[in-house]
This record gives C-alpha cells, structure tokens and sequence, in this order.
C-alpha cells in the first residue's frame, strides 16, 4: 500500500530562480521546449522554452554525441549543466551542457506552421487565430496574457482588500438582464434559458447578503458586430458595492483599484511590460466630465456635428480621448451622466433632471472599457420605472424580491477585460487580447 503525502521535491530549478544568480557556477536541471537550434560546427546553441521564458544553453559535439543534430522545435527535453552568466544570452545567463535527454517528440511528418521563435510572428490575426494553439507559443503572444492575468490578479487582490467577497453566478439564466435582443438562447430541459449577458441582477443581489462583492467570469452577447472591438464573449471585471453616498464612490474606487493594478504590473510583470513596450499609463487623477458637455466639447474643438443626442458613437469616444489627452494629458476620461433612455432599467435617474442618469462611462484612449453608476434600491422607485418602460413587474419577481425586502443606496461597474489589456498594449484588434475569441464567425478553436 501507498500513501500520497503531497508535493514532491523537484529536481528541475526554475528559470527565475538561474536569473536571480543563485545557481551561478552550479549545476542545474532544467525542463522545457526547444525553441531553436543553432549549429556553429564546433559547438551548438540550444534554446530551451519554458513556461517562465527562453535560456540559452551552450554544448559541444563531443557532449551531445549527435543528439543536437536530431532536435527539432516541438520536442521537449531535460537538460543538465552548469549556469554561467553571459550578458549577451537571453536573460544574461546561459548554460554550458553536460547532459541532454529528449522527454517527447512531435509528430514525425509534422513541421512548425509558424515562425513563433521569432520575437513577432510578422503574420496575419487570421493565421494567429486559426493556428492559436502554436501561435500562443511565441514569446510575445505568451507575454499578452501573462499581462491580462496580472489584471485579473491586480482586480482580485485591491478589492480583496477593500473588503469586496468574491462570488460566482450562473451563467444559464432565465431573464435577461440588460433588455434587448442580444441574447443566446438556450433549451433548458424543456424551457427557455439564455446566456447571460451579464450578473448585474446576482451581484446587486449579494449586496443584500455581504455589502461589496466582485466577480470575473464571462459574459455573452449576440451581437452581430463584427468590428474590431466587438466580441459575442468577453470577460467581465464586476464589482458592486453598497452603502454608497454617490456614484462618485464607484469612480473614486475604480480610479484606486487601476492605480493598483498598474503598480502590480510594473512590480511583478516587467518582464512582460518590457517584452510588449507598454507605457504604464497615469491614473492619480482622472478627469470627468458630464455626457452632454463632452459632445458639446469635441463638436467644437474638432468641428464635428452632434449627430446622435442620446449615445456617444466610437469616434465621438475617440475624440473625447484625444481632447482629454491634450487638454489633461490623461489616457483615462469618466464621462457622466448619461441620457436615461440609453441606460438600463434599474440605473438611478439624477434627481435634479431625470432625463439623466448617475452612471458613467470610463474611456481610455478613445474606447470605453467600463460601464457603471448608482442603482435603484428603492421598491416603489424601481417598479414605477419598470413600468413607465412597459416591462412586466410578473417577469423580475425574483430581482424585485431584494428591493421589497430593503437594499442600501449601491452601484457598481463592469470592466471588459479583453479592451482594457487591448488599449493598454495599443492593438488595432481585440482578437490580439482574446485567448480564443468567439466571435460572430469564430467557434473554433
């Protein structure tokens, strides 16, 4: 009989641990892909890929005995030898080898479709998104989403210690939240089900129970676009938050939680910042400006009619990016105060003119990344509008249950994250930020 006790010890070392110097002039084992070959007659280069990044190891033929010879990108191999620094290798250190095992091979006809140990893969999204599970092994389309996850990691942790509980709702729902016909549908046992197109009624829910929650999970939207910044899946950066005094204090904590996030990437993702060219961008403070004004503003400026009173159209967005680039020097505008036919249901009307909402749009570099504002808590309130908009009240019975039974004043926002990691990195395509997008003629792979 045998007893499984845990981790057991590695034998391997990590590539951080060669870059920090504590392995110099010592032997090491390390496990990983070959990324490329090179073969100088006397000796060899063999770069090694692991999850980390890329070492170079150095070997001469009398060591390999021909096995350098045999190796090709796809295999995965052990190798052993003694760390020695050398400011011109990848990551200022290399490895002089002693010994070489190949773990697994691919398959013997296949070659590599894509040229991913080039630092840019110089090929079109199609191919990168066509060849995604090959194309996610380049150094620089790996370095993308080690930045996305330090996004996720930056959301978590600040609203972590803000006191925010996570939670997860489902992503099956009966009703649709957000009004409209851009909705997947579903059957559900004999019923009708859709996907969500986002957790707003769950996360106002769990108000209810802890105050301030968060979520990052997916959402879906049927949405036929098919631009360059529409996806019918996304993440959703979620928070909702009670005992608010204004929708300010949603914009006040999502200006801190960016503050967070972006020193976390320069902290802990440097590597990839560097790898990328990112320019953290500035967040202490955040210009905002009212929905109208805004409109108001550009159409002078850049001498643009006002076509559309009620929406703001991309390049009415793009322009109130530029103007707050130049007037503020901010990648980052919160644009207020939105007309309340153009908001959902259960956004609060502004009390001194409800042609209005307190909700919000942040804007970075010319794209809107954020969707926010104070909610409706108050029963009576909520059902009138309900009405006024013809909705049937016998349809939300169970969303309606959290305002009959009390709710403090509360708001919240969702992040998409997909546009965000976009905007930062300054790509022309959210595809370039979507693991595997889904998009209105994309499911695979």
């Amino acid at each position: 009989m045998q007893f499984v006790t845990g981790k057991k010890e590695q034998k391997t070392v990590l590539l951080s641990e060669i870059i920090s110097g504590n392995y110099a002039n010592k032997s090491v084992i390390i496990r990983g892909f070959v990324h490329t070959v090179r073969d100088m007659s006397e000796f060899s280069f063999l770069v090694i890929r692991t999850f980390e990044g890329i070492i170079q190891c150095v070997t001469s033929t009398e060591v390999t005995k021909g096995v350098i010879d045999s190796l090709k990108e796809g295999m995965t191999v052990e190798v052993q030898g003694e760390v020695h620094e050398e400011l011109r290798a990848p990551n200022g250190h290399e490895i002089i080898l002693t010994n070489l095992f190949i773990i697994s091979e691919p398959a013997q006809d296949s070659t590599m479709p894509l040229p991913i140990s080039k630092w840019k893969l110089n090929t079109s999204l199609e191919a990168k998104l066509s060849l995604r599970p090959i194309a996610l092994r380049n150094i620089r389309e790996r370095a993308i989403f080690k930045i996305q996850e330090g996004i996720v990691r930056g959301f978590r942790d600040f609203l972590f210690s803000e006191h925010f509980t996570e939670v997860r709702t489902p992503k099956i729902v009966a009703g649709n939240a957000e009004g409209g016909a851009n909705v997947f549908k579903l059957e559900y046992f004999g019923k009708k089900a859709f996907l969500a197109q986002s957790p707003q009624f769950y996360k106002q829910t769990m108000v209810g129970v802890y105050d301030r929650v968060f979520e990052a999970a997916p959402v879906f939207r049927a949405e036929k676009h098919n631009t360059t910044r529409h996806l019918n899946e996304y993440t959703s950066l979620d928070f909702e938050m009670g005992y608010i005094d204004s929708f300010e204090d949603i914009m006040n904590m999502e200006t801190a939680m960016l503050t967070f996030i972006f020193e976390l990437l320069s902290k802990h993702y440097k590597k990839e910042c560097d790898i990328l060219e990112i320019t953290l961008p500035k967040t202490d403070k955040i210009p905002a400006v009212r929905f109208d004004e805004a409109k108001k503003l550009v159409s002078e400026k850049y001498d643009r009619k006002i076509k559309n009173p009620f929406d703001l159209e991309p390049e009415e967005e793009v322009l109130i990016g530029r103007y707050f680039k130049e007037e503020c020097d901010s990648d980052f505008v919160f644009v207020t105060h939105y007309p309340s036919k153009k908001r959902p249901f259960y956004a609060m009307d502004d009390p001194s003119d409800k042609k209005f909402t307190l909700s919000f749009d942040l804007l970075f570099k010319g794209m809107e990344i954020t969707t926010g504002g104070q909610r409706i808590h108050n029963y009576e309130e909520q059902v009138a509008k309900m009405e006024d908009r013809g909705m049937n009240i016998a349809d939300f019975e169970h969303y309606l249950l959290i305002h009959k039974h009390g709710m403090p004043p509360h708001g919240g926002l969702g992040i998409g994250l997909e546009r965000l990691t976009m905007r930062l990195l300054d790509e022309a395509n959210v595809r370039e930020t979507t693991l595997f997008p889904r998009d209105v003629s994309r499911l695979e792979p």
